[in-house]
């Protein structure tokens, strides 16, 4: 069916949604958000430790604001070209553990080893920190620790059960961190990117209380089929697989704060739209399932948007937030889950030229390619048909990326030093109105 639509004013379109991205990433950067939670300095020492695709950012502007000497260690991705003055910068791989990240973990460990309560320790956390902190937990190795993470990240498992998992299978995440701290007073500042905002999830809670259990652990495994090798199999079943206990000692001088929050960068992203003239409806930022059929949901509400100017009226930018998941059903193909969810988007409004769309992480790296994400509108279209693409061929192959890449539809800003999950918008025009 061909729409009676006109064809957008696409360059207006497209800066529009590249413009509410950047704002949504602003909205999150670490020296925005920090200054209004700063711990006061203690009688004793701060060390300052921390791991996740914020925390070297976050580790600067703390440093800007202490007015006291302090050390410590932050693990960061590969690739990240910021550094501190006093606290030292890690590297290692994510969304796959390894070597650098296990010693990174360790030299962490030591360092809030043997505090006092005089002592303050400072966790700065953010999103890929599970993956950085790649500590085993009791009996298992590295190389187990990366079987079962790359058998989640292709199951289809949500972020809050594949951390989960995590916690259960480290020797630093899920409370232990602060435990191996205590009785030094421990502060967390952490940047959500998961949905609820919960900071147990966060990185899978180094440094927070976890009420997880092994045996929720053992549920997801066998809900998604994992295959576990025999001495994770035996951790799982054992009670070194349980976290800190929720209600003991080195659970009650913690102290949590989420600084940043995935609304804010969707309200922010809506006074763009606003005040450019369009209706904002923000759906929620905590939209999770699979990416393409996400994708498909928003192109079903911008449909009903184009027909009847409901639930808001045209011209309209339709935002949320949340991590979708992606399960990987073929081999060799590129493509984040923003890429398939506005590839699934881009299917369903393929007849529509005036429904744009655009899907971003905003730490600026889609899954494990070098984009941030994707961005959809009548001129990526139009290429996509002049080389006759199929778009349901390279939704088969989880092949997103590369669809995208062909048609210049990639939005490419590297890494942005902050991480409050997905951002998406879609923008609709009215129907006898261009734009």
């Amino acid at each position: 069916m061909q729409s009676d639509n006109t064809t957008q004013n696409t360059p207006v379109i497209e800066q529009l949604l590249r413009d509410m991205f950047a704002a949504a990433v602003e909205a999150a950067l670490p020296q925005n958000n920090m200054s209004q939670f700063i711990p006061p300095p203690p009688k004793g020492k701060t060390v300052v430790i921390g791991a996740g695709k914020a925390s070297v950012a976050m580790a600067r502007a703390l440093e800007a604001l202490w007015p006291e000497p302090l050390s410590g260690l932050i693990v960061t991705p590969h690739g990240t070209d910021l550094r501190c003055q006093h606290i030292d910068v890690v590297e290692a791989n994510h969304p796959v553990p390894d070597e650098a990240g296990e010693n990174a973990s360790r030299r962490i460990l030591e360092l809030v080893n043997n505090l006092s309560s005089d002592d303050l320790v400072i966790s700065l956390i953010s999103g890929g920190g599970s993956s950085l902190l790649s500590f085993p937990g009791h009996g298992i190795t590295l190389a187990d620790k990366q079987a079962i993470n790359q058998a989640l990240l292709k199951s289809g498992a949500a972020i809050d059960e594949m951390n989960c998992v995590r916690k259960h299978l480290s020797g630093i995440k899920g409370g232990r961190l602060a435990h191996a701290a205590f009785p030094a007073k421990v502060v967390t500042l952490a940047i959500s990117d998961v949905p609820g905002d919960d900071p147990s999830t966060i990185a899978s809670g180094p440094t927070v209380v976890n009420t997880t259990t092994r045996e929720q652990a053992i549920d997801i495994i066998h809900r998604y089929n994992i295959e576990l090798p025999d001495n994770v199999t035996k951790l799982l079943n054992s009670e070194h697989a349980q976290t800190p206990d929720p209600n003991g000692a080195s659970m009650t001088s913690l102290t949590t704060h989420v600084i940043c929050k995935p609304q804010q960068s969707l309200e922010a992203a809506a006074k763009v739209a606003s005040d450019a003239g369009y209706n904002v409806l923000i759906l929620g930022d905590a939209i999770e399932g699979e990416a393409r059929e996400v994708g498909k949901v928003l192109a079903g509400i911008a449909k009903q948007v184009h027909q009847y100017n409901q639930p808001v009226a045209a011209p309209a930018v339709i935002i949320s937030g949340g991590e979708t998941t992606v399960t990987i059903k073929a081999k060799g193909g590129r493509g984040g889950r923003n890429a398939e969810c506005l590839l699934g988007f881009a299917e369903a409004v393929v007849d529509y030229n005036n429904i744009s769309g655009i899907c971003c992480d905003t730490d600026g790296i889609d899954g494990t390619e070098s984009n941030a994400g994707v961005i959809w509108t009548s001129h990526v279209n139009e290429q996509a048909k002049e080389q006759s693409l199929k778009i349901a061929h390279y939704l088969d192959n989880n092949n997103a990326w590369s669809f995208f890449d062909k048609t210049n539809g990639l939005v490419i800003t590297g890494p942005t030093h902050t991480n409050v999950n997905d951002f998406r918008a879609v923008a609709i025009t009215p129907a006898t109105t261009q734009r």
